[in-house]
Order: structure tokens, then C-alpha cells, then sequence
């Protein structure tokens, strides 16, 4: 079942309208004055005022965290932004970046009940164009700034380029104003992508900042810190404050601006492993029902992302994205629909749901698309434990599925006996890079269709890894780049992100896996055996 029952609004106020806080908005004042506008640049800082509040008197309305596209699709995709008091949420779309005979789409209200953020679906672009974007925000006669932004649609004989990757501010590695914030969103801007996969753990919920952490060499990382980041989060505000100071970097914004995201989550959003019914034994946390706190931080992450909720199979998270012929992303969701962790060993285990499984068989049957990319939260064969326990999918035993497996090799076997081919897993979660491959000719599963998954990341987060490989499935290592000791920082390297090019002439997908400055690693083409 889903981990998120309808609030009681007299057992949790927080689910409630409620007016933003300074804890979930504001710098804090220390960073503030030490680091002024360095990596920040001085809108990032000033973006976010001192005491903010909506207020009903004539000020005029302020957009303060940038504008986000997200979810695209051949002919648009969906535009987000914020303001910091009650205004229109208005936009102006044009084929020119002169905006001459731009189409104006009045948005919605953007209002206290969900944080001031808003969000237009774009519709009926021609294919293969650039499309110009402006936001503001109307509130009587007062008008806020315009932020502009564009993306292309796909179509028109172009290549299709895309990243992916997870894992933001995470194990204490936050904004650094030193090196540029996250620099790692510039180097994927700088790839030029149609759009970015987020493949989860867009922030960390449950992973406070210090200002000053000392790394084994000497050296000194240091964070920018916000009140929301300075306690791992409880309340709604909280969950809404870890997305908000994500988007005080430079790198992330001007990125977020250019290029479509589509985003999933993972653990961290709400608290490390989580799973449905979960009651936490960490003293940090005075609200210990992880019910609650999931569906608290569901709320923030529907407000704080370029995705309509009613646009996702239960107003959540899974979803199909089609992006032209050639393209179908279909992004799942391992968290709210699993069964507690647990050694894995047992019977049948959930961890997709039995409506979620099916519905991707189903519409993975039904794509006409040249390859279908299933955008995981979780890899298959890494064995990724929770202490004791099994926190993944791979339990880590030799022999048949069991748990968590017995879903994955249902959907497998579903899969190859539909004729669905050209599938290519991508997920993130591990915290480095690496491709494998999987084959029945190795496994102990029932048969199914040889694929590809390709793990990438950290973005900007701690180095981990390399995962034992679970033989169920019939895993090979085909290439692997992990720091040599845990939780290294990004000044060590160690980050990453994945590649994927789609030649519209041959239909070849080329993958390649990066590090932190775009420099590419490994570099596989493969060839659909399907043409569409």
C-alpha cells in the first residue's frame, strides 16, 4: 500500500496552508556575511529576503528561486517558479528570442498553500525548436521582474542528448562557495543535454550542514548554511527549505533554466532507507513516524519540482515521458509501494507494487518508441544493505529470487515474453559510476531479454562504493570508477554523471559516463535490434 493515507489535519498541522518560515528560507546570517555574493552571485542571496512572508499590502512580487522546466514532451513541457507573496503566475512563450508574437498563458495563482510555487504545462510547439520562455508574476498593478529561460522540443531530425544522474548536497557536501557552488550543473550545461534525468535524492532531508568540515588532507570544505539545513527536517517547512537552498546555487538555477528535468526521488528526500510504516529509533528526530514525515516531504517535492502531480499514474511519482519516436522514459518509483526491508531471502516482496508492475509491463508493451529507458531510483544487482538488512532489490544470496528479486524477475520475464526489446536501465543511488550488463545465460532467474543498466553519480555528494554485484540476475561489470575510500568530498573528485546520445539516422544510443568536469570515462553505442 502507499505510504501516504490521507492527513488527519487535527493530528498533523503541518499538512495545512501555512505561510513559508524563516527556517526553511532564510540564509543564515553568519553565511550571509561571510561569504556575501561569492558563488553565489549577489541575486542568489538577495533572492531569498531576510524575513520572508507573503503580504497582502503593494509591494511588489518578487521571483526568488528561478524557473525550472521539467517533464518534457514533443510539443512543450511544464514551467515552474516561485514568489514570495500571493500574484498570477504568468508566462510568454515565443519561437524567437525577440518574442515576437509570443503566446502569453495565464498560470496559476501562486499562494501560501503551496509555498508560493507554481507551475504551467507549455503545449503545441512545433518539433525540433527552440522555445523562448518568460515568467512573471502579476499581483494588481504591480508586476514582478521577468526571468527568462529556453528549452528545444524534440523532432526535426535533431539527435536526442540527455544526462542522468542523482544524489544533491548530500553526507555534509553542501553549496561551497569556494569552488562555485555545485559546479557540477555547469558541466552538465555544458553538454548542451535536451534534458536532465534526476534519478533521486534531489536533496538530503535527513543530512544536516556544518559550516567548516575538515577533510584527511588538510584542507578545509565550507558550506553555506540556511536554517533548514541545520537540523534534518520534520515539519512541511522544513522539507520545502532543503529544496529552496538547493536552488540558491548559481549553477543549479542557470542550469534548472536551460535545460528540462525530469525528476524522481529516492531515500533521502524523506529519511536514509525509509520504507512504509516505519517507526525511527534516531534521536535527532522528534517526529518518528515515517508516514509522516513521507508525506510531508511528497508534498514539498510536488511543490518544489517542474512536475504536475496529475500527471504522474497516482499523483505521485511514476510516470511515462515520450519524447518522440524514438524515446520513451518511463520513470518508476521503489519507494512508497515496498514491503519493510528486510534480509531479502524470504517469499515474494514488494517493492514496485503490484499496480506499478503492472502498469509498466503494460505501457512498456505498448511503446512504439525506438528504446525504452526505465529511470530507476535503485540499481538491480548492487547489493545495497539498510545494517543487517536488504535496503535494494539484490539480496545479495546465490540462487533463485527471493524477496524483493521475485518482483524484479516477474517484471523481467513479463517483460521478454511481450517482445519488449531495447530496454536500458539508468539509475543513480550508489554514489559512483558503473555499466553492466545482465544476461539469462548467467542468472538463476527465469529468462528474460539481455539489457543494460548504467549507474551514475554523485552529483555533488559523497564518493562511495564500488557495490558487491548479486549474481541472480546475471550481472557483468563492464566498467567502474569509485573513490578509494568512503565518503570522499567533492575536492577529491569522484562525482559523475551519465550521457546518453540517440542518432536519429542509425537509431544507435550512445552512453557515456562522466566525471564532474564532463571529461568522458567509458563510452558504449549499442544497436536496437527493434527500429520502431
Amino acid at each position: 500500500m502507499p505510504a501516504f493515507p490521507r492527513p488527519d489535519r487535527t493530528q498533523d498541522p503541518d499538512d495545512s496552508p501555512a505561510f513559508p518560515s524563516s527556517a526553511a528560507q532564510r540564509l543564515d546570517r553568519r553565511s550571509v556575511l561571510r561569504y556575501g555574493a561569492v558563488g553565489l552571485g549577489a541575486a542568489a542571496v538577495s533572492a531569498v529576503p531576510a524575513a520572508p512572508a507573503f503580504s497582502h499590502g503593494r509591494n511588489r512580487p518578487e521571483l526568488t528561486h528561478g524557473l525550472q522546466f521539467g517533464d518534457p514532451r514533443s510539443d512543450g513541457a511544464v514551467v515552474w517558479t516561485r514568489a514570495d507573496r500571493p500574484a498570477r503566475m504568468v508566462v510568454e512563450v515565443a519561437d524567437r528570442p525577440d518574442f515576437k508574437h509570443a503566446r502569453t498563458l495565464r498560470g496559476p495563482w501562486l499562494t501560501p498553500g503551496t509555498d508560493g510555487t507554481g507551475r504551467v504545462r507549455i503545449r503545441g510547439l512545433e518539433p525540433g525548436r527552440e522555445a523562448y520562455v518568460r515568467v512573471r508574476a502579476e499581483s494588481g498593478r504591480a508586476s514582478s521582474e521577468v526571468l527568462e529561460g529556453s528549452f528545444g522540443t524534440p523532432g526535426g531530425g535533431r539527435p536526442i542528448r540527455f544526462v542522468w544522474a542523482g544524489d544533491v548536497a548530500g553526507q555534509g557536501w553542501g553549496i561551497n562557495p569556494e569552488i562555485g557552488g555545485m559546479p557540477i550543473f555547469s558541466a552538465m550545461a555544458d553538454r548542451e543535454p535536451d534534458f536532465f534525468l534526476h534519478s533521486g535524492d534531489a536533496c538530503y532531508a535527513d543530512v544536516p550542514l556544518q559550516e567548516r568540515v575538515e577533510l584527511p588532507d588538510g584542507r578545509v570544505w565550507r558550506n553555506l548554511v540556511t536554517e533548514a539545513k541545520s537540523k534534518v527536517a520534520e515539519s512541511l517547512d522544513e522539507f520545502r527549505g532543503q529544496y529552496a537552498y538547493n536552488l540558491l546555487d548559481d549553477s543549479l538555477r542557470g542550469f534548472a533554466a536551460r535545460v528540462p528535468q525530469i525528476v524522481q526521488w529516492d531515500d533521502h528526500e524523506v529519511v536514509n532507507n525509509w520504507y512504509p510504516g516505519e517507526v525511527l529509533e534516531d534521536d535527532r528526530y522528534r517526529v518518528r513516524r515515517v508516514d509522516v514525515l513521507a508525506r510531508r516531504a511528497h508534498r514539498a517535492f510536488h511543490e518544489w519540482q517542474p512536475i504536475v502531480a496529475a500527471e504522474a499514474v497516482d499523483g505521485r511519482i511514476f510516470r511515462r515521458i515520450g519524447y518522440g519516436p524514438d524515446l520513451d522514459v518511463f520513470v518508476i518509483d521503489m519507494r512508497p509501494y515496498r514491503d519493510p526491508n528486510s534480509a531479502g531471502t524470504g517469499g515474494f516482496e514488494n517493492i514496485l507494487g503490484r499496480r506499478q508492475a503492472d502498469w509498466l509491463l503494460r505501457e512498456m508493451a505498448r511503446s512504439r518508441a525506438t528504446w525504452k529507458v526505465v529511470a530507476s531510483d535503485m540499481p538491480i544487482g548492487l547489493v545495497v544493505p539498510d545494517g543487517e538488512l536488504i535496503e535494494g532489490v539484490a539480496n545479495g544470496a546465490d540462487g533463485r529470487p527471493r524477496g524483493r528479486e521475485s518482483e524484479l524477475e516477474r517484471v523481467l520475464h513479463g517483460l521478454h515474453r511481450r517482445g519488449v526489446r531495447d530496454v536500458v536501465w539508468l539509475t543513480a543511488d550508489v554514489h559512483y559510476t558503473a555499466a553492466h550488463h545482465y544476461s539469462p545465460d548467467r542468472a538463476a532467474a527465469r529468462e528474460f531479454t539481455p539489457f543494460w543498466e548504467f549507474v551514475s553519480g554523485p552529483l555533488h555528494a559523497g564518493g562511495f562504493g564500488p557495490n558487491r554485484l548479486d549474481p541472480t540476475f546475471g550481472p557483468e561489470e563492464a566498467f567502474v570508477h569509485a573513490p578509494p575510500r568512503a565518503n570522499s568530498s567533492p575536492l577529491e573528485g569522484f562525482q559523475h554523471f551519465g550521457e546518453v546520445e540517440i542518432d536519429p539516422a542509425s537509431k544507435e544510443l550512445t552512453v557515456s559516463l562522466r566525471d564532474g568536469q564532463g571529461d568522458a570515462l567509458w563510452t558504449k553505442t549499442l544497436t536496437p535490434e527493434c527500429r520502431g
